[in-house]
């Protein structure tokens, strides 16, 4: 596929690598999933294989033309939940059944002026159709008739930073913009929300703030927060400073508002999810550039209070980073393997567990985890909403195929998946940030064609 800059290898030369580090999205190849190396809990890991010029290769985003529509697994069915807006990355289910999206991006960056790699990297991030303009809102979508479709839909907030994640706790909803968590009062059933937001704590942003997104869940009792915090960097090429509380889900008090970093050495973490099987905290995780197509594979595993992941000096365990100067043998040492490979570069970013047998008994126990897919793999991968079987709290085989066909047979990208939810009915919900739209996957003997 064309990347749509035709000296590109020049370009990359000419700004030092300028796509190295964004928020990892390479991957294994789409649909080669049964067996492949770069999955399960215990991955293949070639040889790594440093490059002077990055790999790009973007899926142009060109969205869903003449109807067309995502192909569900065999016994599922997909329909558009809603349609029409813009740019949704997350999602949050409240008790009565509203929907919540984020419609959001990354925050505008003060102009500092002209450069060869700032041109460069805005015409591939519009490419990727991951140039939009935040729109820094939260809507609410209801479903007032039960057909699987969104017939109510209302700005429920809006002036925020660059949402993301969102969690209601004990009557008051909890929002991660960028820079800030903030609270809100909640009456369930309410369509708007007009209070002004309480901050909770500050997290880690400014200028730089590589990664942007920060998730965020609660305790059972809601005496804890925990929010993810992405690094500011590929493998630390900014300085370890610039990492100060990011690379980490951090833990927050509620009563106090003091926060404290729970696990750390995550590259760039998303997803946050309770195991309903094991009460464990489990997160998505976004991992390195350039060192090969099949390094490092994403991965999904359970944090532990204290437990270091390996980022920047290691990988998956204690595969040690050569690029990263100096070393730190002791953190190396310590580093944790994670639970479970979701193959390089998918940029796997939406993780839900499954909640009991509303898509059937082969979605009983499990993990549905949303790929938006890669920009920065000679093969295209992700792109697709994989799910993974559990069992007795832990990965149990490899991942299936739930919700493919985001890539045409003209290798543009109708659609990428972000955030991944369970509605009140059982179904899965896909925020699409570039089809802009939510999925609705439900059970069905009908498979809808593809493209």
């Amino acid at each position: 596929m064309k990347t749509g800059f035709p000296h590109i290898s020049l370009i990359v030369i000419l700004t030092g690598g300028l796509l190295a580090g964004c928020a990892g999205v390479s991957a294994q190849r789409t649909g080669a999933i049964a067996g492949g190396g770069g999955y399960g809990p215990n991955p293949t890991l070639p040889k790594p294989r440093p490059t002077l010029i990055p790999t790009i290769k973007i899926a142009e985003a060109v969205g869903w033309r003449g109807g067309t529509l995502p192909k569900a697994a065999k016994g599922l069915k997909v329909n558009a939940f809603a349609t029409g807006l813009d740019h949704p990355r997350w999602l949050h289910v409240l008790p009565n059944g509203d929907v919540l999206v984020a419609e959001s991006n990354a925050p505008e960056k003060k102009d500092s002026g002209f450069s060869l790699r700032k041109l460069v990297m805005g015409a591939a991030m519009k490419r990727a159709g991951a140039a939009t303009k935040s729109a820094n809102r939260i809507t609410l979508l209801r479903d007032t008739n039960g057909d699987g479709v969104a017939d109510l839909r209302r700005t429920f907030l809006q002036g925020l930073n660059s949402p993301f994640g969102m969690t209601l706790s004990n009557g008051r909803l909890y929002v991660a913009n960028t820079d800030a968590l903030v609270a809100f009062p909640y009456t369930s059933g309410r369509t708007r929300i007009t209070a002004r937001p309480e901050k909770i704590v500050d997290l880690p942003a400014g200028a730089l703030n590589h990664h942007w997104t920060k998730d965020v869940i609660a305790s059972a009792d809601g005496r804890k927060l925990y929010v993810t915090v992405g690094s500011n960097s590929n493998v630390g090429e900014n300085g370890m400073a610039a990492e100060k509380s990011r690379a980490a889900v951090l833990e927050v008090d509620r009563a106090s508002r003091r926060s404290r970093v729970f696990a750390s050495g995550l590259r760039n973490p998303n997803g946050l999810s309770w195991n309903p099987q094991s009460g464990e905290l489990w997160v998505a995780v976004n991992e390195r550039d350039e060192i090969g197509d099949d390094l490092v594979p994403d991965y999904m595993t359970s944090v532990r209070d204290g437990g270091f992941y390996g980022w920047p000096y290691s990988y998956y365990g204690r595969n040690v980073d050569a690029r990263v100067k100096p070393q730190r043998p002791d953190l190396v040492a310590k580093a944790i393997k994670p639970d479970y490979a979701l193959g390089s570069h998918t940029a796997s970013l939406g993780l839900t567990f499954s909640k009991g047998a509303s898509l059937g008994p082969s979605y009983r126990n499990g993990a549905f985890v949303g790929q938006h897919g890669s920009w920065n793999r000679s093969v295209h991968s992700g792109y697709k909403v994989i799910y993974v079987p559990f069992r007795n709290g832990e990965p149990d085989g490899p991942p299936r195929d739930v919700l493919t066909g985001f890539i045409g047979g003209d290798g543009k990208a109708m659609g990428r998946p972000v955030g991944v939810v369970i509605d009140k009915t059982g179904s899965l919900l896909v925020a699409d940030d570039v089809g802009n739209v939510v999925w609705r996957v439900s059970r069905g003997s009908a498979e809808v064609a593809r493209n």
